[in-house]
């Protein structure tokens, strides 16, 4: 199998792009996780293919792919790649770019700084949305973890986010109990953990121990999902730069639940190249 593809990434958020427009792409599970290993593979957070869609007033389908083989709902570091993909390699030549997802319909928006901002959809708090066990809905919840307690915010953005205030980001709790809330059985599809230090209303610091991924350096969902549970919990205003270890990104949310979430940042393509597998 040949298959053409695009190494790109977002804040050190490395993904392998796909164009199944142009050619057949059938991936099984295994081959997504060769192409993603670092040692053997490509090497990548995730893989994103490039679909057609039937779908009126949509232009393309997304697909989003784990390291570990595993498909999610969302990615918003891939969602800006993904749009800087079409408009570079001549898919579109729209500035306005409308994307089918697992989790629903987004837009994302070519600025002419090269940034791409992102419509990621209002915010769910619902528990049964997230999905995540509860009884009622809560800025707060306590969890145990390693038989220690914690308070977490809980939020979907497309995808599940779990979300600790700590001290000092340096904290090893990513390290420590990252993989055990990531499987943690009150998150029934497992859960994106983030770990956010508040500098003032509308700055923070954050790492994210991604669901399927491991520690990487930035994510999109994570900067969203930790600046609107700031905002619940009343540490953060309505726009707030999100600092992660491969960069910044501006997360903007009215405070109204029914409002989306707009995400900006920096895109970059590393290299393009062929995979050849038997």
């Amino acid at each position: 199998m040949a298959l053409k593809f695009t190494k790109m990434h977002g804040l050190g958020n490395d993904f392998v792009v796909i164009d199944a427009v142009n050619q057949t792409v059938d991936l099984t599970e295994a081959q997504v996780k060769k192409m993603a290993d670092r040692r053997f593979g490509v090497g990548c957070d995730q893989l994103l293919i490039v679909e057609a869609t039937d779908t009126p007033n949509v232009d393309f389908r997304y697909r989003i792919f784990n390291a570990d083989g595993s498909e999610v709902e969302q990615c918003g570091n891939g969602a800006r790649c993904f749009a800087r993909y079409v408009t570079d390699y001549g898919l579109t030549d729209k500035q306005d770019i409308t994307v089918e997802t697992a989790s629903g319909v987004i837009v994302l928006h070519m600025a002419e700084d090269g940034w791409v901002r992102v419509n990621m959809g209002a915010p769910r708090f619902v528990p049964s949305e997230i999905p995540f066990v509860a009884d009622e809905q809560s800025p707060c919840y306590d969890i145990e973890v390693a038989g220690e307690m914690y308070s977490i915010g809980a939020v979907s953005m497309g995808n599940p986010h779990a979300v600790f205030v700590v001290d000092d980001i340096q904290t090893d709790l990513p390290e420590r109990i990252g993989a055990l809330v990531e499987s943690h059985a009150r998150f029934p599809n497992r859960v994106n953990v983030g770990f956010m230090q508040v500098i003032d209303k509308d700055h923070v610091k954050l790492r994210v121990y991604e669901r399927g991924a491991g520690e990487t350096m930035a994510c999109g969902t994570g900067a969203c999902g930790a600046a609107v549970v700031g905002q619940v919990q009343g540490l953060l205003g309505p726009s707030v730069r999100v600092d992660l270890p491969g960069g910044p990104l501006q997360i903007e949310w009215s405070g109204d639940y029914s409002d989306p979430v707009w995400m900006t940042g920096p895109t970059a393509v590393v290299f393009d190249g062929e995979w050849l597998d038997d």
